[in-house]
């Protein structure tokens, strides 16, 4: 039988190490991303990754940081520039380094995993960021 002492200690190495085995999981998940990425908070990342796996989401969604100077149709031009014939992906540092274009791409995925239509998606991220500067040209997305 398993003695309390043993019991009590097991515990209490499994809490010590499951926040370890947790950043493990999350580092392994970036690999593929951008060194920048990589190194940058987990909400960079988690930006980074919906936006290359989810890219025709974003491609309906405006940024209001101002990025339509640099040439940004919409907020998915902030994380990607562009995927090749070959499906080489090249990123775009912009996002890194901002918090709107990472904070309208999370509520995105957060409103999508809701249920929540692209249209409605659409509407919600107009009214809550056209406060910060002007939208990039994004198309309205089909009800």
């Amino acid at each position: 039988m398993i003695s309390e002492r043993f019991f009590k200690l097991s515990v209490l190495l499994l809490l010590l190490l499951t926040p370890l085995l947790a950043a493990c999981a999350t580092t392994s998940n970036v690999q593929h991303l951008p060194e920048y990425v990589q190194a940058a908070s987990p909400r960079v990342q988690q930006a980074y990754q919906f936006a290359l796996d989810h890219a025709a989401m974003l491609e309906f969604q405006p940024c209001y940081c101002g990025c339509g100077a640099m040439g940004h149709l919409n907020n998915l031009d902030c994380f990607i520039q562009g995927v090749d014939e070959v499906g080489t992906v090249t990123y775009e540092l912009h996002a890194a380094g901002c918090g709107i274009c990472v904070d309208i791409a999370l509520d995105v995925k957060r409103m999508a995993q809701e249920g929540w239509s692209p249209l409605k998606i659409r509407v919600y991220i107009d009214a809550n960021y056209s406060q910060f500067g002007p939208s990039t040209d994004t198309p309205m997305p089909e009800a």
